[in-house]
């Protein structure tokens, strides 16, 4: 038997060395033990994690789905599918219960990092009482390295200036981290951060650039680099890559892969998944197949000629999927070509919720104009137009909430919806040779993504730590899947378990399920409170899908399971219920602080790239922003500093040695004013001065552009984007390295010096910022997860 007894206690304890004292080192007496570094157990095995972002149930191959995903299918077939594993209908909590094995409300991330309040189950503030599974692994003697999505950082912590405790080189655990700070990024000109650094891609779209390929790359490199210095060492290797999150970017040479594939519509797809899962067993024979809800049309209800739009969005996602397989089974290669993959315990979780519904009913070529309150620019007509661009680095496409529903085939509702299966169920795929002797079978116990971090410390042969860096430690919530590894017919263990994103809500215990939908996908859900809400009943024993609602015949489990849930959100701080709308849009109100406030924000050259939230807004409302140049002898060019990208944002820069001005409108429109003189060589200080028009929001305004208090230039912009920018397109002074805000630009960065850049909210300036509707902040919110 293990002795784990030294291990319940990290840091393991240095003992300090008892020896004969010796006065030389050559004396006979001088004899001390090698020093001997820190490993786990004898037999513990590599551990390679995988996360896909908005893929549902019935999406890919392996469980069914319509998408290629041949890597998923091979450690399928030589290893075990879980056809009952469940997350929790949103990302970041998914990613904190995955991590530390406790449920979202017990570790503060009750919904997205972006939508934090004070209550102790939504702050965002993952408790050093919950360290995470790998940083017991690396105090244990792993190398640890996370490699994609991190959407776990308190917003106000999301900065250059950290502070980094809570980021994953900090307590995290990870040693190595190569990504993206957030719930979304382009795939082509992603915001990435190495360690606590920003870093840029090393190419361009152009030259082949994609974040996918390149996170593989990194990860690749890494897993050489571990299996070359320390080959003694097992290694923790967490693979989260954004896809297939929006934006759905598709590297050119997969993006006709499907042609044609999907011009029956959701309905058929909906129909052969059904059967195809019916096939691998993953869902019973007598299973049903669950109503399409009334809020989204039959195919053959929706437009004709916005049909071949709809084809290409489900083209390009399945090209999506099956080209972010392909990187994954890259790194499965490079594992078993360094000698690893025998003994390397590989978890697929093939998503992190439900497939994403945040499209609308038309899909969107901009996610942006959706998630900002402004999908009315986007018709029928405008999406035909653009249809050939879909998919390249020309456009930030999401996907019809029609196939979102049709991906989480056979289940309800879609992300966000934690009360139903089609939020919360994704399937799983263990792969672990040395240690799992079934090859291809299904495993149908019921689980849940906080199982996975005690089962790997369970197949390290680790114990859960009492104590981490001094603080003592919450229990571990989640239950091992490891005794069902070599018995399919094994009870469950994991019997009761409580499921709430933004008041969807349910219990499950022991086959049973009571659940309440309070804010689904449906423009015409009917608004309620917490009382009021619709509870249905379902027996998953007999009824696998939720297809029939029990609650009138059996009011009495009914209220018994109710009462459950209230038990269990108790216990794990669900409570208070929260779908607020205007105070977790507004952080004052949330009460959570906020990095940039005040009228007035002055920041400096090599402040590296900034978040939305590090930055003052100057939406709806005039402004003026100012900047301190050098100028060197002979021509100057280039961009003097930039907020947005191509899906909308604004920059000041140089053309031809003059200034100008630009502001992007969602990639729609950009409005250019141009100065009329060229900078002199010397320290200038170049203004641009915004009077908005006022009246409501998304209004436009006069722009005047100065240099050194003379007037150079003026012109109008004539709308403006009423909510944030895309995702995470920073602000940046002296280079725009993002997607270009202007297709004018002659250099990206600066050929001068640039000392400081001063955002001014004047006094008096007109602001209607506060017009915005609570619900359209709060949905930027959660588009961006």
């Amino acid at each position: 038997m293990n002795d784990d007894s030294g291990r319940r206690v990290l840091p393991i304890a240095q003992r300090p060395t008892l020896a004969p004292p010796a006065y030389d080192a050559r004396d006979a007496e001088a004899v001390y033990e090698p020093i001997e570094p820190i490993r786990p157990p004898d037999g513990a095995p590599n551990v390679l994690v995988i996360l896909l972002d908005d893929a549902g149930f019935g999406s890919n191959s392996a469980f069914g789905g319509p998408c290629r995903t041949p890597t998923f299918e091979r450690l399928a077939a030589n290893g075990l599918r879980y056809t009952r594993f469940h997350t929790t209908a949103l990302c970041s909590p998914t990613r904190q219960a995955l991590l530390t094995g406790r449920n979202h409300h017990s570790v503060g991330m009750g919904a997205v990092s972006d939508m934090a309040t004070a209550a102790p189950g939504h702050t965002s503030v993952r408790p050093n009482t919950a360290a995470t599974v790998a940083e017991t692994l690396r105090l244990n003697g792993y190398s640890t390295a996370q490699l994609g999505k991190c959407h776990e950082i308190p917003t106000w912590e999301w900065s250059p200036m950290g502070p980094f405790d809570r980021w994953p080189t900090g307590t995290n655990g990870f040693e190595y981290f190569y990504g993206f700070i957030g719930g979304e990024t382009s795939q082509f000109f992603p915001t990435l951060t190495e360690g606590t650094v920003p870093a840029a891609p090393d190419k361009t779209p152009e030259e082949g650039y994609h974040l996918t390929e390149d996170l593989a790359t990194h990860a690749i490199r890494w897993l050489s680099q571990q299996r070359g210095l320390m080959p003694d060492k097992p290694f923790f290797l967490y693979f989260a890559p954004g896809a297939t999150h929006a934006p759905i970017h598709v590297p050119e040479e997969w993006r006709d892969r499907y042609k044609g594939a999907f011009d029956k519509g959701w309905d058929v797809v909906r129909e052969t998944t059904f059967a195809r899962q019916k096939e691998l067993g993953v869902i019973p024979p007598d299973a049903e197949l669950t109503a399409r809800p009334a809020a989204i049309p039959a195919w053959r209800d929706m437009p004709d000629d916005l049909k071949p739009v709809l084809a290409r969005q489900m083209e390009l996602y399945a090209a999506f999927l099956e080209h972010t397989d392909s990187q994954i089974g890259r790194i499965v290669d490079a594992i078993d070509e360094l000698g690893g993959l025998d003994d390397t315990l590989i978890c697929v979780i093939t998503g992190d919720n439900g497939a994403s519904g945040e499209g609308t009913l038309n899909g969107t070529w901009n996610e942006s104009l959706t998630m900002t309150g402004m999908a009315d620019v986007e018709t029928p007509e405008f999406l035909r137009e653009r249809l050939a661009t879909f998919g390249t680095p020309e456009s930030y496409v999401q996907y019809s909430l029609g196939w979102a529903h049709a991906m989480d085939t056979p289940y309800q509702w879609t992300k966000r919806v934690a009360s139903h299966w089609g939020g919360t169920r994704n399937g799983l795929i263990v792969h672990w040779p040395n240690g799992i002797a079934a090859r291809g079978e299904l495993r149908h116990q019921f689980h849940h993504v906080i199982d996975v971090a005690p089962t790997i410390l369970e197949i390290a042969q680790l114990p859960h730590p009492l104590k981490v860096h001094g603080v003592d430690q919450q229990a571990i919530e989640g239950v091992s899947m490891a005794y069902s590894f070599g018995d399919a017919d094994a009870p469950d263990r994991h019997e009761t378990q409580y499921f709430e994103i933004l008041g969807n809500r349910g219990i499950y215990h022991r086959g049973w399920a009571a659940v309440a939908a309070h804010n689904p996908p449906d423009p015409n859900w009917p608004a309620r409170g917490f009382d009021d809400d619709v509870w249905e009943l379902y027996d998953t024993n007999a009824d696998w899908t939720e297809a029939h609602d029990l609650a009138r015949q059996e009011p009495e489990r009914l209220a018994a399971l109710q009462r459950m849930f209230l038990i269990e959100a108790a216990r794990y701080n669900v409570l208070p219920l929260d779908d607020r709308a205007a105070e977790r849009a507004d952080p004052d109100l949330a009460g959570r602080p906020v990095l940039a406030r005040g009228p007035r924000q002055r920041l400096y050259r090599g402040i590296g790239r900034l978040n939305a939230f590090s930055v003052i807004s100057i939406k709806n409302k005039s402004h003026r922003v100012t900047a301190e140049v050098v100028v060197p002898r002979g021509d100057v060019e280039g961009v003097i500093v930039a907020q947005g990208g191509f899906v909308g944002g604004w920059t000041i820069y140089v053309r031809d040695g003059r200034p100008n001005y630009a502001y992007n409108f969602y990639g729609v429109d950009v409005y250019e004013v141009e100065g009329n003189e060229r900078l002199s060589e010397g320290t200038h200080q170049v203004r641009m001065e915004f009077d908005y028009d006022g009246g409501g929001v998304a209004k436009g305004g006069a722009v005047r552009l100065f240099v050194d208090d003379r007037q150079v230039g003026e012109g109008r912009v004539e709308r403006t984007q009423p909510l944030p920018f895309a995702s995470d397109e920073p602000f940046e002074i002296g280079r725009d390295l993002g997607s270009p805000v202007s297709p004018r630009y002659t250099a990206r960065e600066f050929t001068g010096d640039v000392n400081w850049v001063e955002i001014e909210i004047p006094q008096g300036a007109r602001d209607d910022d506060a017009q915005i509707a609570p619900e359209e902040r709060l949905e930027v919110s959660l588009a961006k997860d």
